[in-house]
């Protein structure tokens, strides 16, 4: 319990209109250490909830 796990958030890497998904049970502090990366980076970034390939999770997104 209180185990810490270190994900990396690959803004540098995605272009403008892409995206990742970071499968979690933790939604909210995972969405916020992935906005708080992309603010880091300079990037505009947005973040939603949502399943995908059966895992719950968080998709992070980069506007065009």
């Amino acid at each position: 319990m209180g185990r810490k796990v270190r994900v990396h958030y690959p803004w540098l890497t995605t272009p403008p209109g892409g995206a990742f998904f970071v499968p979690t049970l933790r939604l909210a502090e995972t969405r916020e250490a992935g906005l708080k990366a992309a603010v880091y980076h300079q990037v505009r970034a947005k973040a939603e909830f949502g399943i995908f390939s059966g895992k719950i999770g968080v998709l992070f997104r980069r506007p065009t």
